[in-house]
């Protein structure tokens, strides 16, 4: 029976997202086939072994990440990857603290099941690839470009990848000159813009401009998560359409599913706490759902992914279809697209998982 290591909470603003994933998962993990220890990464970023019990505190609408259980560390060692539970609650002393540690055994795979920053950027995953641990998912480099959708961006235009016009601004240009900025967007971009952070995922940080006046204050809360924000054109009347995809040397494809906002925009509450309609499969032509497999496929080879993603789109008015982003971790919660999408291709969720763990690699 092959030892999974569950990584999730985090230190983004998604650690309670990533909570939910995890759970989601522990429910139909194949327990005949895999023993699942669960780590859950705090706030602050310490590692830790919890129950698997992953649920909210009273009065808390979501669950995260105790501080209260041990602390523990995958470590390569000369019989491979082994989980380590350290002893640091020790006294305090001139050369430190007082530490002893205890080896758990042996780990097979790590499945990541953490969003945004310090989890999905390629910073867990080369902890792991260091170790040898085999993990599932994108690989250092797709995850770094993959969470950051300035870079993202740039990759899918140097490939040609149709996409709506964008902007991207680092905090120092927007402070020392927001005056010019604001002249260069309205020259450059139709409005309504939308404002996001770089580096953050689960609609944390964005806002929907429809005024130059209200520009500061987007720019503030997208600056609240990163250094740099993107500014993208919106679209009147456009469909958000989405498709997972899983695979390496073979790619295999969805059909696309349709997002109906319960909000004016898909934000965070749409997400995950007032429930947005999802259409799966989402009622397009066979010549769109042709345009929206090619353009996956070549958004997953634009950034080198491997073993999952989601690629999502809009269908705008006009019949174009672009690409939105790519997500090389997506959500696993009961809302979340792309387990739903898999289901509806007769892949269950605890198959997707089984499939997902037999692919892992470093």
């Amino acid at each position: 029976m092959k030892r999974v290591v569950l990584l999730y909470g985090g230190r983004s603003s998604e650690h309670e997202i990533s909570c939910l994933s995890a759970r989601s998962v522990l429910e139909v993990v194949d327990r005949d086939r895999y023993e699942v220890v669960t780590v859950g990464i705090t706030r602050d970023g310490r590692w830790t072994l919890t129950d698997g019990v992953i649920e909210p505190e009273a009065g808390e609408e979501l669950p995260h990440v105790s501080d209260e259980g041990p602390t523990v560390a995958v470590v390569g060692s000369r019989r491979g990857p082994q989980l380590v539970q350290l002893d640091d609650a020790g006294d305090a002393t001139g050369d430190g603290v007082a530490c002893a540690a205890r080896v758990i055994g042996a780990v097979d795979v790590a499945f990541p099941l953490l969003h945004g920053p310090w989890g999905e950027d390629g910073t867990v995953q080369g902890l792991l690839a260091t170790v040898g641990l085999p993990f599932v998912g994108a690989d250092v480099t797709a995850s770094s470009i993959g969470v950051d959708k300035a870079a993202m961006k740039a990759s899918f235009g140097a490939k040609g990848l149709p996409q709506l016009n964008y902007r991207a601004l680092h905090r120092a240009r927007w402070d020392r000159e927001p005056d010019d900025v604001t002249r260069e967007l309205e020259l450059a971009l139709e409005l309504p813009w939308f404002v996001k952070p770089a580096r953050q995922g689960s609609s944390i940080g964005i806002s929907k401009v429809s005024h130059p006046d209200a520009l500061a204050e987007a720019m503030d809360a997208a600056y609240r998560h990163d250094q740099v924000a993107v500014v993208e054109q919106g679209v009147e009347g456009g469909r958000e359409l989405e498709v997972g995809v899983i695979g390496d040397a073979e790619l295999e494809v969805t059909a696309p599913g349709e997002i109906v906002p319960s909000h004016e925009f898909y934000d965070f509450e749409a997400k995950y706490l007032a429930a947005s309609e999802l259409l799966i499969p989402a009622d397009v032509t066979d010549a769109v759902a042709a345009r929206i497999d090619d353009l996956a496929r070549r958004a997953y080879r634009a950034i080198g992914c491997r073993g999952l993603a989601r690629v999502d789109f809009f269908a705008l008015p006009d019949g174009e279809v672009v690409v939105n982003e790519i997500n090389t971790i997506p959500g696993f919660t009961p809302a979340s697209m792309f387990p739903r999408l898999w289901a509806a291709e007769g892949l269950d969720y605890r198959a997707l998982v089984d499939r997902l763990l037999a692919d892992a690699r470093v």
